[in-house]
């Protein structure tokens, strides 16, 4: 900031040359440049949870419901009745939960992206929890990608 030593009404007037703005607004754009792509990498990852807590959460109703009644088929998970092939929306509504149910003894539950900004997620396209506890998940090329998007296996 520079002072100009032109005399005013009340004294020595101070200001911003536009020069000094232009300065401020390039480093503030590249800032930005750098921290928008990585703030909305990081939002994605975070939202990953939502597709692999709530298959989770409905794996543990099925579960139950085996544990009572010896079977898969019929089970409600969050008091809706599920058969093979029902779909559930999670929490956040950014995945769709497909029930796979082809027998009494045996479920997966597939997780696949349904909203943004999880519909740009090309590295965890989809999540899948089978009945023996078995997690997988697939890229947006459905190549094998469990480490990255369960963090586990």
């Amino acid at each position: 900031m520079r002072t100009r030593g032109r005399l005013g009404a009340g004294g020595l007037e101070a200001g911003v040359t536009l020069m000094e703005l232009m300065v401020v607004v390039a480093i503030v754009g590249i800032l930005a440049a750098i921290a928008y792509p990585a703030y909305t990498q990081f939002v994605i990852q975070t939202n990953r949870t939502d597709a692999t807590k709530t298959i989770q959460i409905f794996a543990q109703s099925l579960e139950r419901c085996y544990s009572a009644n010896f079977t898969y088929l019929g089970c409600t998970v969050q008091g809706i009745l599920v058969n093979d092939g029902s779909t559930m929306v999670s929490p956040n509504n950014y995945y769709t939960i497909t029930f796979n149910i082809p027998d009494a003894q045996t479920y997966s539950l597939v997780a696949t992206r349904a909203a943004a900004p999880q519909t740009s997620d090309n590295q965890c396209a989809t999540f899948t929890l089978f009945s023996t506890g078995q997690q997988t998940a697939t890229d947006s090329s459905n190549n094998p990608n469990t480490q990255p998007c369960w963090g586990s296996n």
